[in-house]
């Protein structure tokens, strides 16, 4: 009885000491969502998918943030209106919430601010807020939809930019390998990806990306040791501020489902994740892996990838607008 009892001690003594140690990880387990309105996650879920936001009716968030694709586009820039080589890379939707701000420049605090920028914005949606008011104020379900969900005849930008914010929140990706790993899983990665996490962390590269998304919680140089050269016209911080000290500071990017949003980098410059190790490697901490060291990595990143976003598409509702639009990409 005693030799069982004493077995069992040892095992819950190793059992606690391998949770502790997990739990003091620089990168957290992605939390479940708690707390959302779900009128307005269904609405919200509409809009995303909706072209009708857009001047031309073919452009919708999911354009640029597609939902099959790690909420990215995979394109070096997004495409806009009348095919507009947009002037950075469209970071991904995906646990999104969970960043300090949004945009790479930081310049909208959060979500909702979010929302409201791309619809206006002449080189994407090329829209108005008042027009895509005057569009979903014409569309009688939308209306009703509206009217359920926030108790007002009259649709408004914030409501619209709300709902899609909402939706946005439930877009996180739990359940990574990594993540099994982190709650217990001792088999969840393989040899290779945890040789490249020691390496992650041991390198610097977790002072960084950290938290539940592996990022998103602070703006950085890019190019610490070794400047960074591009064509790309983007300044990062510098932008919003308007101090020369911020310049080449970006929003870090989150690292989860790095594998799916591929090109790298503000400026998608970067095609494959081995070239962006190595390149931020050189840029940032001033080494040079091997190759094994390198894919070592790219195995840990390839093990932050999640469970996607899983929903019905939504049934948009149907206009009777037969207001002319200009075509998309002429």
């Amino acid at each position: 009885m005693n030799k069982t009892f004493g077995l069992f001690f040892t095992a819950m003594s190793l059992f606690l000491a391998t949770a502790n140690a997990r739990a003091e990880e620089p990168i957290e387990p992605i939390p479940l969502v708690k707390e959302i309105n779900l009128a307005q996650v269904e609405l919200g879920k509409k809009l995303f998918f909706d072209p009708r936001l857009s001047i031309s009716g073919f452009i919708s968030c999911n354009s640029c943030h597609n939902l099959s694709m790690g909420g990215s586009d995979n394109l070096k820039t997004s495409i806009g209106h009348k095919w507009q080589q947009g002037p950075i890379n469209s970071p991904t939707v995906l646990n999104s919430s969970m960043n300090i701000a949004q945009f790479w420049d930081g310049r909208a605090a959060d979500l909702q601010e979010q929302a409201g920028g791309p619809i206006a914005n002449p080189g994407e949606m090329a829209s108005s807020h008042t027009l895509a008011i005057d569009v979903l104020q014409s569309i009688p379900q939308y209306v009703t939809e509206f009217k359920q969900t926030f108790d007002s005849d009259k649709i408004t930008i914030d409501m619209v930019t709300l709902a899609i914010a909402e939706f946005e929140k439930t877009l996180v990706t739990p359940n990574s390998k990594f993540d099994q790993w982190l709650l217990g899983d001792s088999d969840a990665l393989s040899p290779k990806a945890l040789a490249g996490y020691q390496l992650f962390k041991e390198t610097g590269c977790a002072d960084c990306h950290n938290g539940p998304a592996a990022g998103g919680a602070s703006f950085e140089k890019m190019g610490v040791v070794t400047p960074y050269t591009t064509e790309n016209q983007a300044q990062g911080l510098s932008g919003v501020t308007g101090k020369d000290s911020d310049r080449f500071n970006f929003k870090v990017p989150t690292l989860r489902n790095v594998e799916l949003t591929y090109p790298y980098f503000h400026d998608g410059e970067a095609a494959t994740l081995t070239e962006a190790v190595d390149i931020m490697v050189r840029l940032q901490i001033g080494e040079k892996f091997s190759d094994e060291q390198n894919a070592e990595i790219v195995a840990f990143l390839k093990s932050l990838t999640g469970d996607q976003p899983s929903f019905t598409l939504p049934i948009l509702p149907p206009s009777t607008d037969k207001t002319p639009r200009p075509k998309p990409f002429d």
